[in-house]
């Protein structure tokens, strides 16, 4: 139990290590995401071969966007751990 506790710690600092980094990619994400709807959506009045960039591009930016997010949320959680974590040696000490 403890091992898998310390891997799961171990990931989620990992990966909101960089939170600068992290709101970067999901801004990133977010601009494809807006470019691919726009392709998509514009191939579906105009001219239809515009829809396949736009489909090429969506796994793309949803990858972006969800890796993004998921290191801006670790970094959160992983201040939710170490201020319990500081609580928890405190509490042992008095």
């Amino acid at each position: 139990m403890a091992q898998s506790q310390s891997l799961l710690k171990r990931t989620i600092y990992t990966l909101g290590r960089e939170p600068k980094k992290s709101l970067r990619r999901f801004f990133i994400g977010l601009g494809l995401f807006a470019i691919s709807v726009l392709l998509i959506v514009s191939g579906y009045f105009y001219w239809p071969l515009l829809q396949l960039p736009g489909l090429i591009v969506l796994p793309l930016s949803l990858y972006f966007a969800i890796y993004g997010y998921l290191g801006i949320f670790a970094n959160r959680f992983a201040q939710v751990i170490s201020a319990t974590d500081l609580d928890d040696t405190n509490r042992d000490i008095f």
